[in-house]
């Protein structure tokens, strides 16, 4: 997959939070399960919708947090996950639905925007956002 390929490089430069935004069916999570399977992951990787966070582990990168945060409704949600902590911890969080989160975003991350479009074709945006002062 050829976006796989184009994120690659912001990971190794250190872009530890990817943020994944598109509508219902865009192709967030099988993007998600491509990048992951080229970091080494051997686990089976899947939609976080319910459990909101799964841990998957890289023999390259190491630990790898999958987010949806399509289901939490304010901001205390967020704290009650240790969203901050996922976001500090220096590894790699690859989060579905980030608006909510919009505020913990202070750090370099990168955003890719998934537009399902006609005929099964989809476009991708992809662009990286330096560190903001808080």
């Amino acid at each position: 997959m050829k976006v796989v390929k184009a994120l690659l490089p912001y990971i190794e430069k250190e872009y530890s939070v990817v943020l994944f935004v598109g509508d219902l069916g865009a192709g967030k999570t099988t993007l998600i399960q491509e990048l992951c399977k080229s970091l080494g992951v051997d686990q089976q990787v899947t939609s976080p919708t319910f459990s909101i966070v799964q841990e998957y582990l890289s023999p390259s990168i190491g630990a790898i947090y999958h987010m949806d945060l399509y289901r939490l409704e304010k901001k205390s949600d967020l704290e009650q996950i240790g969203f901050g902590d996922y976001l500090d911890s220096g590894h790699l969080c690859l989060i579905e639905w980030p608006a909510l989160g919009n505020d913990y975003f202070v750090m370099p991350y990168v955003q890719v925007e998934i537009d399902g479009g006609n005929n099964k074709i989809r476009n991708f945006k992809i662009t990286t956002h330096d560190a903001m002062d808080t």
